[in-house]
């Protein structure tokens, strides 16, 4: 076993030989979005994210189901499935099989392992001085699934935002590849701030984070001004604000994006400011909304300035 427990990792690693390595991960979601299908795909790339976050290729797949049976018909589930297997066909990631029951809650999500050389998969730690993060997907989806919920997000604004999270994460991690990555890791419900801050735990790292370079989906100042906000972006915040300072004049806003819990978010790369910027291109001409967000600093503290 290279990667277990007894680390934060978005995924395990066991080496088989000396050339391959089985990345292993799980994740489950209940629905974000209305649509069967669209829920399906987002489930899909939520789970494929682990996987390409430790810069690993997903080889296989297996489904995870919870579903009501008594109340809700079954071709609502064929539809969930069928978006799923979509999004593995996208990754050329076959599926092998999975397990269902009934549940009075519908979850649905995916079992996926990976392979990777032994000495090439990344770790959520491991950053220097000097480095700096890249995030490749926009933020705010639990503030506009909040908002979507209320009953007050218009269809396109809902179209990007579902694009945004079915999106595979599989074309940041190959733009990556070649590059100098020191650490990285994917953005889902711990928010921006709780998983960045997974990437300093245990140094004497800090992170200065640019408040406006955050890339964000239509809208989420406005309903976050709203007051429209998740519940696990409160608990992200009763977790980790002791870490935070925000400097003067930082809009209130920035702060509920940074704790907001995400559903399959972007990757958060650490590399050399050099090789950032071009990877920042990269990303952009391959149609990614994609941006520089923090510099690592030295700080026994591991603190979080936000300016």
């Amino acid at each position: 076993m290279l990667l277990g427990l007894d680390s934060s990792d978005d995924a395990g690693v066991y080496r088989l030989s000396d050339e391959v390595a089985l990345v292993q991960t799980v994740d489950v979601l209940t629905p974000i979005v209305d649509d069967p299908s669209t829920f399906g795909r987002i489930a899909a790339a939520n789970a494929l994210s682990d996987v390409y976050a430790m810069g690993a290729r997903p080889i296989t797949a297996l489904n995870i189901v919870g579903f009501p049976n008594d109340k809700l018909d079954m071709d609502i589930l064929a539809q969930i499935l069928e978006g799923g297997l979509a999004k593995l066909d996208e990754a050329h990631c076959p599926l092998i099989g999975g397990h269902s029951l009934s549940d009075p809650q519908l979850k649905y999500g995916l079992s996926v392992t990976g392979v990777v050389p032994p000495d090439r998969f990344w770790k959520n730690h491991g950053l220097r001085v000097g480095q700096v993060l890249v995030l490749t997907k926009p933020l705010g989806t639990g503030i506009l699934s909040t908002a979507v919920k209320a009953g007050v997000v218009d269809p396109e604004t809902i179209e990007v935002m579902s694009a945004s999270m079915a999106r595979l994460n599989r074309e940041a991690s190959q733009l990556a590849q070649n590059l100098d990555v020191s650490a990285c890791t994917d953005v889902t419900g711990f928010g921006l701030i709780g998983h960045a801050c997974e990437m300093t735990d245990d140094t004497e790292l800090g992170l200065i984070v640019y408040a406006s370079a955050l890339p964000l989906l239509p809208d989420v100042q406005r309903y976050a001004d709203q007051g429209l906000t998740p519940g696990g972006l409160h608990r992200n915040q009763c977790h980790r604000i002791h870490q935070v300072q925000v400097a003067e004049g930082v809009p209130r806003f920035v702060l509920d994006v940074l704790f907001d819990a995400q559903t399959s978010g972007g990757l958060l790369v650490g590399l050399p400011l050099d090789q950032a910027t071009e990877y920042v291109r990269a990303l952009t001409d391959a149609g990614h909304q994609a941006a520089v967000v923090a510099e690592v600093v030295q700080d026994p503290d591991r603190t979080v300035t936000v300016i």
